[in-house]
């Protein structure tokens, strides 16, 4: 026999990774503002290692508009500028012997209008991972029926998975609407 609590709660946590996962997408988009996030998946080859930027440098925001980086060892100045530039960050660093920094442009309309298109593609895929959550939560539920689970247990479970479903789809809208205000914000 299922153990309702355990079948829901494992849904939850898939529910729960849809959104950390949209969060986590969000993060890595320009949007205007200096945000150190979009360096993340930068990788700087360091005395023959493949090393994230950030284990290699000092990263900071001293304003909105801009990313400081200080390498910790100034051999690295042409390893850093290089992953930069072979990114797909589309910023061309600057160095002046001591830091190198990227002056983030300010994002045109049209620009801000694609941006805020991608994030409504990547809170769809969100909410198809807290759906897909749902229906095998129910699945398994209806499942568990035919191995002894009374029907009114069945019934109210799927209660509880259709509110922690609503909780979801709320908390992503919650997080594309913050991005889109912060994307649109000039």
């Amino acid at each position: 026999m299922i153990d309702v609590k355990a079948c829901l709660a494992e849904q939850e946590q898939k529910m729960e990774q849809s959104a950390k996962f949209l969060e986590e997408t969000l993060s890595h988009m320009r949007a205007g503002k200096a945000n150190v996030h979009i360096l993340d998946g930068i990788k700087v080859n360091s005395y023959g290692a493949s090393l994230p930027l950030s284990n290699v440098a000092a990263i900071t925001t001293p304003d909105q508009r801009t990313i400081a980086i200080k390498p910790w060892d100034k051999s690295m100045f042409p390893h850093i500028e290089k992953a930069i530039i072979d990114s797909e960050v589309g910023i061309m660093p600057e160095n002046n012997g001591e830091i190198i920094r990227l002056n983030i442009p300010p994002l045109t309309e049209e620009r801000r209008k694609d941006l805020a298109k991608k994030c409504g593609k990547e809170g769809e895929t969100a909410r198809i991972g807290v759906r897909n959550a749902r229906r095998d939560g129910i699945d398994k539920l209806k499942k568990a029926i035919k191995d002894g689970l009374s029907e009114d247990l069945e019934k109210d479970a799927e209660g509880d998975l259709q509110k922690l479903h609503d909780k979801y789809m709320k908390k992503i809208d919650a997080i594309l609407a913050e991005k889109e205000k912060e994307i649109m914000t000039v």
